[in-house]
């Protein structure tokens, strides 16, 4: 199955959703994992809803619930003392000399990180790697090592990577050489090079990240892109399939990005078109309570298309708490339906 990209994903178990154990404590990813290691003697984690030592979505770092089915890893992107872990994964074929593919995965900041970072780096190589050290993979590690290695991608974020609630997709694309095997994701700079900062207390004086839905696919054609484009109806009430949130939440959760993105790139097309946006709740609390938290639904789509380039007049937004509903608010399910945004687009007059 192919969970990203335009062709067929060639990380096996890119999701960490095959496991030979489920995992009963720190540092045991490889042994608990299909086709995933530990390139150094970092400790790098694997939780998994069937464990209690080592589950999700609470976990000894905090909470994260697992959005794309029950397990996923996580590791320190830096540390004290340039303490670092890592994940290697194993491709399914070599890649091909030439083509273009993209690297995608999602990664959201633990809970008890003292700092956020700003890059992710990634390294294929033809042979796996196996390294005793716990500190950073450099350069040099890596021209030592047999066959051939690729440079450095670096994956970096205008801002940084602090969200504690969210996955954030990461995405690149590059140029193979045809020698690609293996893949290593984590931070091959020491801690005077990595761009950080502090976000809170000091707990754990490090950086902890969970990761989740590896891809590495061929990159989509240009043309490809352009019969892809959505058109939306005008003057329709349309709703958010993948733009879901928890209960008493306005965080979003789910895999949205694919589609918000459509949206972005439909309005960046069509600079008249303006978009209404409408957040709504389930019935569950009060009618204030409901009101504000509609709003709040709705103000992060606001936010999303404001930092991505669309021009706040163009944007408006509304709540209108538990009063909309669009199925039964007895049941679970009917709630989770209700909890929703929908946004309307119509031409300037």
């Amino acid at each position: 199955m192919s969970y990203f990209g335009f062709g067929q994903n060639l990380i096996s178990n890119p999701s960490f959703e095959k496991f030979l154990n489920c995992p009963m404590r720190l540092g045991n990813l490889e042994n608990d994992v299909e086709n995933w290691s530990m390139p150094t003697i970092g400790t790098t984690d694997y939780f998994n809803i069937c464990s209690e030592a080592m589950g999700t979505p609470e976990n000894f770092n905090g909470k994260q619930p697992a959005d794309f089915g029950v397990g996923y890893v996580g590791f320190y992107m830096y540390a004290p003392n340039d303490y670092r872990e890592y994940i290697q994964g194993r491709l399914n074929s070599t890649l091909q000399r030439g083509e273009r593919y993209t690297i995608t995965f999602y990664v959201s900041l633990a809970e008890r990180s003292d700092f956020a970072v700003k890059e992710f780096g990634i390294r294929f190589t033809e042979f796996p790697v196996e390294i005793e050290t716990s500190k950073v993979l450099s350069g040099l590690h890596f021209s030592k090592l047999k066959g051939d290695t690729s440079k450095e991608l670096e994956i970096s974020y205008s801002k940084y990577y602090s969200d504690e609630i969210k996955w954030v997709k990461l995405t690149t694309d590059f140029e193979a050489k045809g020698t690609e095997n293996y893949m290593v994701i984590g931070n091959f700079k020491n801690n005077k090079r990595t761009q950080k900062y502090q976000t809170k207390r000091k707990i754990t004086k490090g950086s902890y990240y969970y990761l989740d839905m590896v891809s590495v696919s061929k990159s989509k054609t240009q043309d490809s892109k352009v019969t892809e484009l959505i058109e939306y109806e005008l003057d329709s009430v349309h709703i958010f399939k993948d733009v879901y949130f928890n209960s008493n939440k306005s965080k979003i959760r789910g895999n949205h990005q694919q589609e918000m993105e459509s949206l972005l790139s439909y309005l960046k097309r069509n600079s008249n078109i303006y978009i209404e946006i409408f957040g709504h709740t389930d019935e569950i609390g009060s009618d204030n309570f409901n009101k504000q938290l509609s709003v709040r639904r709705a103000k992060e789509i606001v936010v999303f298309l404001i930092e991505n380039g669309i021009q706040k007049n163009r944007i408006s937004a509304k709540g209108f708490g538990s009063l909309r509903p669009i199925a039964t608010n007895i049941t679970v399910d009917g709630r989770f339906l209700n909890r929703r945004v929908e946004f309307v687009l119509s031409r300037s007059e």
